[in-house]
């Protein structure tokens, strides 16, 4: 029996703590709500949040996947932490960036881009295709869902061509949207999963809780053989 795949949910956790709106929905933070669901699918689970001591990252050596939501602070990260996350992602650990965290530091380092994008607050419909149906990261959903009431995010979305894409939304305002891209930088896997507006019960629907759970997984370091690099002598005699 394998071990359980160690993922750290992390939140900057500031909305809940200056917006009752949120903090209704998000008793517990997003990273409360996400920690939950990942619990309740068989993952070890740590959080950690903005404000607590290494800016809740002193478990990121624990860490097979980081899960990471961000908005009102991206700039705090320390230039030291999104360093020790490109490196650790680089040696095999996963990394999954959930809606406004495509504008996080961390995700905009591993991606070499601005990551920018359209965005609208109006409640809008947003339908979720999955246009990779035998990605792992797509198991057990049907070929689309449904979030009633979301933020739209819009193309051009300015992030690299995705190693494979995995959902593409559509919004009831006419947009769509590169929704779920997943990458490879060195040994280790990047996931970006649009959806989950603060003032939204998005990370309580089934089918988002799934495919972070999916994610995780797929995203957790394989047994591949570790590369070597530098000077090397001969193996054969010459």
């Amino acid at each position: 029996m394998t071990d359980p795949i160690r993922v750290l949910v992390w939140n900057e956790n500031r909305h809940e703590r200056q917006n009752p709106e949120v903090a209704a929905i998000y008793p517990d933070g997003i990273h409360g709500a996400i920690a939950g669901a990942l619990r309740s699918a068989g993952l070890d689970v740590r959080t950690g949040t903005l404000d607590e001591r290494a800016q809740g990252l002193a478990d990121l050596d624990w860490a097979d996947v980081v899960v990471w939501w961000g908005h009102l602070a991206h700039d705090e990260v320390s230039d030291e932490n999104v360093d020790r996350i490109q490196a650790r992602v680089l040696e095999g650990m996963g990394f999954i960036a959930l809606h406004s965290a495509h504008y996080s530091r961390p995700f905009k380092r591993l991606m070499g881009t601005s990551c920018r994008l359209k965005w609208r607050e109006a409640d809008d419909r947003e339908r979720l295709w999955v246009v990779a149906p035998d990605h792992p990261i797509a198991a057990g959903l049907a070929e689309y869902f449904e979030i009633e009431r979301e933020e739209m995010y819009g193309e051009f979305f300015d992030i690299p061509t995705p190693d494979t894409l995995v959902f593409i939304s559509w919004f009831s305002g006419g947009e769509v949207f590169r929704s779920g891209a997943a990458y490879a930088r060195g040994r280790g896997r990047i996931f970006y999963f649009r959806p989950g507006h603060e003032t939204y019960p998005t990370y309580h629907n089934a089918d988002v809780q799934r495919v972070i759970a999916n994610a995780a997984r797929w995203a957790a370091p394989g047994t591949t053989p570790q590369p070597t690099f530098g000077n090397r002598a001969a193996l054969e005699d010459r």
